[in-house]
């Protein structure tokens, strides 16, 4: 199973085309009295009908992405976790999950081997009283196998589409763990209202968010996750990204080179796997059009972990990058200001 557009370079658009949105897990009236009191049994709604879980769970099974992230940081260790093949190690464990992990003094949970099909013995033999499954791409036919072994809480709307914020509430509702899923959400706003206030250089700015890998160059949406917590550092998105915007996704679109020289922007991101492939892409004879890498304006967000970090956030990797990519901004604004 995939992610979405740009979360993997490595595979190209459906790779990291994680399109984000969707509907409620339940009700914001409905979600948090459950959890906070983590009174048994919830019911969560999702693509493929509902699914209750009759009592809080103690042994949680994760797939797709950010779950296992949302599961720990409201103070579960998942029973069994995906392999991440972009940004994971050897094993398959993210870094930020694995420093969670070590910091919690806890084992790494058993790594499912990867694959386009769940690895339904694997699940089956970690016994899971529940089985989240809320960003990923399981196919109904899927979901029923799974809800065979145990609940499973798939996406609320689309595939590879649901809302960072909403992923790490419906791990509360889920878990019995709401009160610690508010906790989290509100540290991570704390931590991002701080970077705004320590860096002004960053408020009115202008903003894209782009790539340039396999030949195709991708703009990313404001609707796109990452740039939605990126404005929320006093960023603006780019009138031109809107104007140039066609119907390719929900969260991004392919701009031809041809028209680079009309993506203007105070500060532009640039996602790449490697060194070589963010240098390539400033040196390229076509990018030189852009006004960005003329002024020298363009933050390069380089490597598996570091992409993958803010592609989409999640309840582990947005606070484990964000000081990181903070610096980078940093440094391409100053040099808009020298450039003005």
């Amino acid at each position: 199973m995939s992610r979405r557009p740009l979360y993997a370079f490595a595979a190209a658009a459906t790779a990291l085309a994680l399109t984000l949105s969707g509907c409620a897990s339940s009700t914001p009236e409905d979600a948090p009295e459950a959890a906070a009191s983590a009174s048994f049994p919830v019911t969560i709604e999702h693509a493929f009908g509902e699914t209750t879980i009759d009592d809080q769970p103690e042994r949680v099974v994760t797939l797709g992405w950010g779950s296992t992230d949302a599961a720990i940081a409201v103070g579960i260790v998942p029973v069994a976790i995906p392999f991440d093949g972009y940004a994971g190690d050897e094993n398959g464990v993210l870094p930020w999950v694995a420093e969670a992990l070590d910091e919690m003094g806890e084992e790494i949970p058993v790594v499912l081997p990867a694959g386009d099909e769940p690895a339904y013995e694997d699940i089956a033999a970690a016994e899971p009283d529940v089985i989240l499954a809320t960003y990923s791409g399981i196919t109904e036919e899927q979901y029923d196998l799974l809800s065979e072994i145990a609940p499973v809480v798939a996406y609320p709307g689309e595939a590879w589409a649901t809302p960072w914020r909403e992923l790490i509430e419906t791990t509360g509702t889920a878990l019995g763990k709401s009160d610690e899923a508010t906790q989290v959400l509100e540290d991570i706003d704390t931590s991002v209202a701080e970077a705004a206030a320590a860096h002004p250089e960053f408020e009115g700015k202008s903003i894209a968010l782009t790539s340039d890998t396999a030949g195709v160059f991708y703009v990313y949406k404001k609707e796109d996750p990452r740039v939605e917590f990126t404005l929320d550092l006093g960023f603006v998105n780019a009138p031109a990204v809107d104007e140039l915007a066609n119907g390719d996704s929900t969260f991004f679109y392919m701009l031809s080179y041809e028209e680079l020289d009309k993506l203007e922007s105070d500060v532009a991101v640039n996602f790449a796997a490697t060194q070589e492939e963010a240098d390539g892409f400033l040196s390229a004879s076509y990018s030189q059009v852009m006004p960005q890498v003329q002024n020298g304006t363009v933050a390069s967000v380089v490597g598996p972990a570091f992409v993958a970090s803010v592609s989409p956030p999640t309840a582990l990797s947005l606070p484990w990058g964000l000081d990181d990519y903070v610096a980078l901004l940093s440094e391409a604004a100053l040099a808009a200001d020298a450039a003005n």
